[in-house]
């Protein structure tokens, strides 16, 4: 690889903010730039996390449940190893992102909090890192780009919504990238190309969005040099075969394996063209001046495309001509940032279906990246106005600047409470895009976590009447009809979801539910057998077959999904506990005991198992270690019938027949209906000793 030339004529050098040295000659500067340097620093940390806090206690959002809450190869303690190796398992080719949702699955499990800290704090660190890349640039308001991002009203989907975790972690190493590509080209070697190669490897596997960055490396060096060599050429061809590599996967993924294009028309070639000039000029007017953001925008027709449609080409055309030329001068600027944002843009402005655009063209969090080309514009376009002013002017100037500074700010303060929950977002949603479909399934969804089913019922019934084959509607239709006890109504609409899409892995699983309800086993065992088959991580099936097959005596089989349900989810202690149960139910007993061991340790207050653990424990006649546990049952659920029965028969072994008969007392003013305890009492009473019956096996829950 050809060496770049340590300094090139041209080349800019940071104008306001001094390069920090370690030498003895720069110590003293260090130390004196260190505390204005710090303060910058903590106002871009602190602005952020404000602007951010009201989403940090949010909850689950959209798919956020499908891709992390309900996600078993997160749940895996194998799952690791499955992301890498097995990547088939993936939804989609992010293994780096999902194997960070990996790591905080083990840490946060169901904590909300913790996913969104994760997120802000790597937009804090590519906030840090935008303001390092623009000064490595010789922008004088480097520090303001850096904050600006930070600030920036469209970001705030990317960073407030769980599952763009893929953008923010991306954008982290491409950043880095990026400076290291710029060290490259001021001071060549080896080592800075590597690491920027490295590094661009590294933002792929989180996310392929970055997939057009190599076209900016030699746009880089058009800006730089004016011309784009040979030696460009050869420099940029390793980042355009990742970019080929991983994007060739990505696209194999989204046709065959994660994605459905139901729904998705995007018209012809002249559609398409109109599309992307329209998208284009939307998400552009919402980096210049980002007000009315919405989660889903309104669709615009383009299919047969409206002679207008094609203005934003024919404007863009007239100002790249006009920048060009002035390309000697301030245009070449100007046609570097405007190219970053196209060129970074381009995959997503509509040549090409994408899964989204069934309901919507354009989404905010698509400009996470792109974002960066109109900030490095416009922060570069106002140094150069401040070196022109008076310092009068100047200080009016940042006045005003503080002004919108501030404006945005509180804009994005504002915009983030929207993502506090289902509801917030899907009532704002609604508001400002009545006859979104995908809104009003959300937003029926967050009702249906509320329990106030026949309003969810309502939302989702004007989802599917705008939208007849919306799957996704007519399943949570159908489970908001379960929940309200009208089973043969929501059978259907589960079917109406598998006529649209048969490999629907949700509409099954809910249909099983459905046949259990119904008595017809051999229906439900089936339906939960296709849920497997689509998606063999999915916990929920895994533990309801293993119930069905348990109640028709297919005894392995069932214990087989019930240790696989419980292996994807190791620490649900209801999982350990069903497990138990089935386990104790096929009399083998040191393993059930060994479940509810593990039930314990995470949950310690869990009365059933306590009284389940001490029937284990009386049967094998260690009374006293039963009475433990059924006293400590007790102690958590003073009224629990059954355990104050179990715990009688457990001081009736121990030969403590007083407080045997206090116990079946206690249980029969709670059961009095109870003729065998009854009679088993009055024994006690006339003989004071009887024959001890066997505790009572537990019966296994249900769903």
């Amino acid at each position: 690889m050809a060496k770049r030339a340590r300094k090139k004529k041209g080349t800019p050098t940071a104008a306001s903010e001094p390069r920090f040295s370690t030498g003895k000659k720069g110590t003293g500067a260090f130390l004196k730039a260190l505390p204005l340097f710090l303060l910058k620093a903590a106002v871009i940390v602190g602005l952020t996390l404000w602007v951010f806090w009201p989403a940090m206690h949010g909850d689950w959002l959209w798919d956020d449940d499908t891709m992390i809450l309900k996600n078993g190869i997160l749940h895996d303690p194998d799952g690791l190893r499955q992301i890498w190796f097995n990547p088939l398992s993936l939804f989609d080719y992010f293994p780096l992102t999902i194997s960070v949702e990996w790591l905080e699955w083990q840490i946060w499990q169901g904590n909300t909090f913790g996913y969104h800290l994760v997120t802000v704090i790597l937009h804090i660190i590519n906030a840090l890192l935008m303001w390092r890349l623009l000064h490595k640039l010789g922008l004088r308001l480097a520090w303001a780009g850096g904050l600006l991002f930070a600030v920036h009203p469209v970001v705030v989907e990317s960073v407030a919504w769980m599952v763009e975790l893929k953008n923010t972690l991306s954008l982290l190493p491409l950043l880095l990238a990026m400076s290291a590509w710029v060290d490259y080209e001021n001071r060549g070697g080896r080592r800075d190309y590597l690491l920027a190669l490295g590094l661009f490897l590294v933002s792929m596997l989180a996310k392929t969005g970055a997939v057009m960055f190599p076209f900016v490396l030699l746009f880089y060096a058009w800006w730089r040099r004016g011309r784009i060599g040979w030696s460009d050429i050869k420099a940029s061809a390793p980042f355009f075969l990742v970019s080929l590599v991983l994007g060739l996967v990505t696209i194999w993924f989204l046709h065959h394996h994660a994605i459905d294009y139901r729904g998705v028309h995007i018209g012809g070639p002249l559609s398409r063209v109109a599309l992307a000039g329209m998208s284009m000029m939307f998400y552009l007017s919402k980096c210049l001046l980002p007000i009315g953001l919405l989660p889903i925008y309104p669709k615009w027709k383009i299919d047969p495309p409206l002679w207008y449609q094609f203005l934003p080409w024919l404007v863009l055309a007239g100002v790249v001509y006009g920048l060009w030329t002035q390309r000697k001068g301030w245009g070449k600027h100007v046609l570097m940032g405007l190219g970053f944002f196209l060129v970074m843009l381009f995959p997503f402005m509509g040549f090409t279906p994408a899964s989204y655009m069934g309901f919507t063209w354009v989404m905010d969090h698509l400009l996470y990246i792109p974002l960066i080309g109109v900030i490095t514009l416009a922060i570069a376009g106002l140094g150069k106005i401040a070196e022109l002013l008076s310092p009068s002017l100047r200080y009016a100037g940042a006045g005003v600047l503080a002004v919108v500074f501030g404006w945005m700010v509180w804009q994005s303060h504002t915009y983030a409470g929207v993502f506090e929950s289902e509801s917030t977002l899907w009532t704002y949603g609604l508001k400002y895009n009545p006859e979104t479909w995908p809104a009003q399934n959300n937003l029926g969804t967050a009702l249906f976590g509320k329990g106030m089913y026949d309003e969810a019922i309502r939302e989702y019934e004007q989802a599917v009447a705008a939208k007849s084959d919306y799957y996704e509607a007519q399943c949570n239709l159908g489970m908001a009809l379960f929940h309200a006890n009208r089973f043969d109504e929501a059978i259907q609409h589960y079917q109406r979801s598998l006529q649209i899409n048969p490999d629907y892995d949700e509409a099954h699983f809910n249909l099983g539910v459905s046949w259990v309800q119904k008595n017809q086993t051999d229906k439900a065992i089936h339906e939960f057998e296709e849920t497997l088959r689509i998606n063999p991580f999915y916990i929920g099936a895994h533990h309801n077959l293993g119930v069905v097959l348990m109640l028709v005596h297919r005894v392995p089989e069932g214990l087989d999904h019930f240790e696989k349900a419980m292996k994807l989810n190791p620490g649900d202690p209801t999982g350990h506990r069903d497990f138990a149960n089935a386990l104790l139910q096929a009399d083998h007993l040191p393993e059930a005991t060994d479940q509810f061991d593990a039930t314990l340790k995470i949950n310690p207050n869990d009365a059933e198992t306590r009284n389940n653990l001490g029937s284990i424990l009386g049967r094998q006649g260690r009374y006293n270690e039963a009475i433990q546990q059924y006293t400590w049952a007790l102690q958590i659920k003073p009224d629990y019938a059954e355990a104050h029965k179990n715990l009688g028969y457990a001081f009736q072994g121990a030969g403590n027949i007083p407080e045997a008969v206090g116990q079946f007392d206690l249980y029969l003013k709670l059961n009095p209906s109870d003729t065998a305890v009854r009679s088993l009492l009055t024994q006690l009473q006339v003989q004071g000793s009887a024959k001890l019956p066997e505790p009572q096996k537990p019966v296994i829950p249900g769903f």
